[in-house]
């Protein structure tokens, strides 16, 4: 897996990010431990070593299972472990936004046991709070830093305003934010602005929600429960469009003998500003694909193919703002 500079931090980091939102179950129609466990030490076999994960995810699950797994692996090495802060949740699962000094050093004890380590390489805000002062958000941060809970200060979901707030308060060393071949809204200001600063970057939902695997049929009926069942880009109409790009995008790919999930991540990889893409894996087989993105180059002709495909295809376009908690 080739490796990449993290931004300004000295952390050398997989190009693709192991995203483990299934990992915890919740809006995944449920997760498998144990193959859970097999599937991150697959990608750790296979040269991923950063692992993006969140408490949220299946409420403390993820990382349990992902603390569980270097457990067993025994040697954490140069494996990077990036976790998020600022979301908390009741007994019927409502999730709100909640940034505060006090949430966020109750999250990091809580984030440090479930994962079994001493300290996080990359602590997030997972969702702009404006009901907290970011400059008491970040300052929260830093003395976390300090105290040597964690390593690097992240944010996700934040706006280009959003984060030049936060850059008076303090260091920002990288940026969350949605990013794949159909949601590209990241590329308008976030991207450039992110370069601008030296704020490396982890587009996540690599493969959109799976829609970029080349999976689905249009037939699907998403169990309860999982998030796909909200999304408007899994509405019938909507459906049929994405899904007649991804077949366009599947012959773009056989000319390089890849899948369709592999030339997406590539896809991704190779556009300005981003450093790292996150890709989820519910199997060993699924990390195994995604691995398939390394040393080779999409041309530039087949770049400005995929924009040609969207527009030919894609005629009411939706971003993933259906998942912004309150």
């Amino acid at each position: 897996m080739e490796k990449v500079r993290f931004g300004q931090t000295d952390l050398e980091v997989s190009i693709v990010v192991l995203g483990t939102w299934v990992t915890g179950g919740w809006l995944w129609g449920g997760a498998d431990d144990k193959e859970s466990i097999k599937t991150i030490h697959r990608a750790l076999e296979l040269g991923f070593n950063f692992i993006d994960t969140a408490p949220v995810y299946g409420f403390g699950k993820s990382e349990k299972v992902i603390g569980q797994a270097l457990k067993e692996w025994g040697n954490r090495g140069d494996i990077v472990i990036a976790t998020k802060c600022g979301l908390e949740w009741d007994e019927k699962e409502n999730v709100r936004r909640n940034s505060s000094p006090q949430r966020i050093q109750y999250e990091v004890d809580q984030s440090l046991k479930r994962l079994g380590v001493d300290c996080i390489d990359l602590y997030q805000v997972h969702w702009p709070d404006t009901q907290t002062p970011f400059e008491a958000t970040m300052q929260a941060l830093q003395k976390l830093q300090e105290s040597g809970k964690i390593r690097y200060i992240g944010l996700s979901n934040f706006s280009k305003e959003q984060i030049s707030a936060c850059l008076q308060a303090g260091p920002v060393h990288s940026l969350q934010p949605p990013y794949n071949i159909f949601e590209r809204e990241a590329e308008k200001e976030l991207l450039p602005f992110c370069m601008e600063n030296g704020i490396a970057t982890l587009g996540y939902g690599g493969l959109c929600r799976g829609l970029l695997t080349g999976k689905f049929t249009g037939d699907e009926q998403f169990a309860k429960g999982d998030l796909r069942r909200f999304d408007p880009k899994f509405k019938p109409d909507r459906f049929k469009q994405y899904l007649k790009a991804v077949d366009a995008l599947k012959k773009l790919a056989a000319k390089y003998d890849k899948t369709v999930a592999q030339f997406a991540l590539r896809w991704a990889i190779q556009q300005p500003g981003l450093t790292t893409v996150i890709a989820g894996a519910r199997t060993p087989r699924q990390v195994e694909d995604n691995a398939g993105v390394s040393d080779w180059r999409i041309t530039e002709e087949d770049i400005r193919k995929v924009d040609e495909i969207l527009e030919k295809h894609i005629k009411t376009p939706v971003g993933p703002q259906f998942m912004a908690p309150r």
